[in-house]
């Protein structure tokens, strides 16, 4: 008999597919720890075969002569193979069981979790429709009530003589009324429990026995389940008896070839010295006078002479000095070793170098948007930028104060952080008139060619638009950013736009471009990519 024949034991049935699946879960974690067993135990023993292994030495030649120390050797070599099976087992039983239960076991889940909401559905639903029907049967026994009640309101305004034709009549259409609403109540209530029936059922004959035998079968294929692995369970063993059975063959061949009088032999050979035994000793008469002589065979012979020199002892190692210095030490690294002291300091002094040369990149981009606003007063305050240029020979000061510091300890090094902030500070970057110089040094060229902050104001272009020929274009260059361009001389670009150039940087952050024929105007030279022509011949069409 199926399960769609105990009715409704709904609560039951989720109580134990729950419980099969627990019972999955404790069967999972079971060949898991079985796994770790195996594992562990494959570990200990391969351990056990190391740490027996013949050391490296000149007794390891001495040992191998010997018939019992080989079968030991061959018998610890087994026992490493031996382990590497324990560890097949281990292997197996993850790849065959645990990985697959565990993968199963989401879809158990998955599937008994839209059974049961099904289940619940239509349990739901059909109490829902019960509901309904009891207040239709609540409504029509109402409705009967009131209309009886009215019927003999009626029949007594009837029957008393003292009551006025109209008052007779409102109470006998008042009767009418509720006669009415019972028979539509009980027209309404017929009509719905016709439904309840044929709903109830169908839950009962159809749908959840429906809904039932889909869970037998989900549970039928999880014992099913559970019976391959347990079948699984036994076959890993049983699938590496062979070779633990080849390596048992092969301890106990190693067992079988130990030699007893071939190793009691080889220990003649190993310690037999070659001398003859001693004669007998003579007797000696003191009685005599006359000197003992000594048999030239005596045992007294052999041990003349042979005196071992006095041991020598060994001189002792020096024993390994642990550093204690440990963690970040003091902060010039006179806690090191002069060579690593040098290295750290040094690699300090560069951090410091690098910063401060930045300091000074942002100082000259500064300074060449100040000098913009001192031509174009219209675009910016020049006094509005003093503070960041206060704030920045601060920290530049403080960085090279840094320096100084760490090369009173380090090496003799360059002067090239003084030298260039000698040059960025005290050597002007342009003439009173604003244009640069050819007497300019490498270092202050290096510095005119770096990109200023980007910067939406413009410099002074003294109406050149309007007096100069067309210029012929020197290059392209393409938009990396977007600019605006709101001020007079500039013109707007969008991202990734490409323009022809017109006039290149000359030293002030500002590249002359054109778009055609009737667009051109200075972007921020930091806000595109320029690439210029070798060979410039004259203007270009523009489309």
């Amino acid at each position: 008999r199926g399960w769609g024949t105990v009715g409704d034991q709904f609560d039951n049935l989720e109580k134990h597919t729950q419980w099969g699946i627990e019972f999955v879960e404790k069967y999972t974690k079971f060949v898991k720890e079985r796994s770790e067993i195996e594992t562990n135990y494959a570990k200990q023993i391969r351990n056990l075969s190391k740490k027996y292994q013949p050391k490296k030495n000149s007794r390891e030649e001495e040992e191998s002569k010997y018939t019992f120390c080989r079968a030991f050797l061959t018998t610890l070599n087994e026992l490493n193979d031996y382990a590497g099976q324990h560890e097949v087992i281990a292997e197996n039983l993850t790849s065959q069981i645990i990985l697959e239960l565990s993968r199963y076991l989401q879809d158990l889940k998955t599937e008994r979790k839209s059974h049961f909401h099904d289940g619940r559905k239509a349990q739901q639903h059909i109490e829902s429709s019960w509901k309904q029907l009891e207040a239709c049967k609540r409504r029509f026994e109402r409705d009967c009530k009131e209309a009886d009640r009215a019927q003999q309101y009626f029949e007594k305004m009837d029957a008393d003589i003292n009551v006025t034709k109209a008052d007779v009549e409102k109470a006998r259409q008042q009767a009418q009324m509720r006669h009415q609403m019972a028979a539509d109540s009980k027209g309404e209530y017929s009509s719905y429990l016709q439904k309840f029936n044929q709903e109830q059922n169908d839950h009962y004959f159809t749908i959840i026995p429906t809904i039932f035998q889909k869970l037998q079968d989900m549970e039928e294929r999880r014992i099913e389940r559970i019976g391959l692995c347990m079948k699984t369970f036994a076959d890993v063993d049983r699938q590496v008896l062979p070779i633990v059975g080849k390596c048992l063959d092969g301890m106990t061949k190693a067992a079988e070839s130990i030699e007893p009088k071939t190793d009691s032999k080889q220990v003649v050979e190993s310690y037999k010295s070659g001398f003859e035994p001693p004669g007998d000793v003579e007797f000696e008469d003191y009685g005599q006078a006359m000197k003992r002589a000594a048999s030239e065979t005596s045992l007294s012979n052999t041990r003349e002479g042979k005196e071992k020199p006095p041991g020598k002892t060994k001189p002792k190692l020096w024993p390994f000095i642990k550093n204690k210095n440990k963690g970040s030490g003091p902060e010039d690294f006179s806690h090191l070793p002069p060579e690593q002291r040098r290295k750290k300091l040094q690699g300090k002094i560069d951090e410091l170098n690098k910063d401060i040369q930045k300091e000074m990149d942002q100082r000259d981009a500064l300074t060449k948007m100040k000098d913009v606003y001192v031509k174009n007063p219209q675009m910016g305050d020049p006094a509005s930028v003093d503070p960041r240029l206060s704030e920045i020979a601060q920290t530049i000061e403080k960085l090279q104060s840094e320096v100084q510091k760490f090369e009173v300890s380090s090496v003799p090094k360059t002067m090239y952080v003084f030298t260039v902030y000698l040059l960025c500070v005290c050597w002007p970057l342009s003439s009173p008139d604003g244009s640069y110089t050819e007497e300019q040094t490498s270092e202050t060229q290096v510095k005119a060619n770096t990109h200023p902050i980007p910067t939406t104001t413009t410099p002074e272009f003294d109406d050149e638009f309007d007096d100069e020929e067309t210029l012929p274009t020197i290059g392209t260059c393409k938009a990396l950013y977007p600019f605006e361009g709101h001020n007079e001389g500039t013109i707007s670009v969008a991202e990734g736009e490409l323009l022809y150039v017109i006039e290149e940087d000359k030293g002030d952050g500002w590249t002359r471009v054109r778009r055609n024929e009737d667009e051109e105007g200075y972007v921020p030279t930091s806000y595109v990519e320029v690439f210029l022509e070798t060979n410039a011949k004259g203007a270009m069409t523009y489309i």
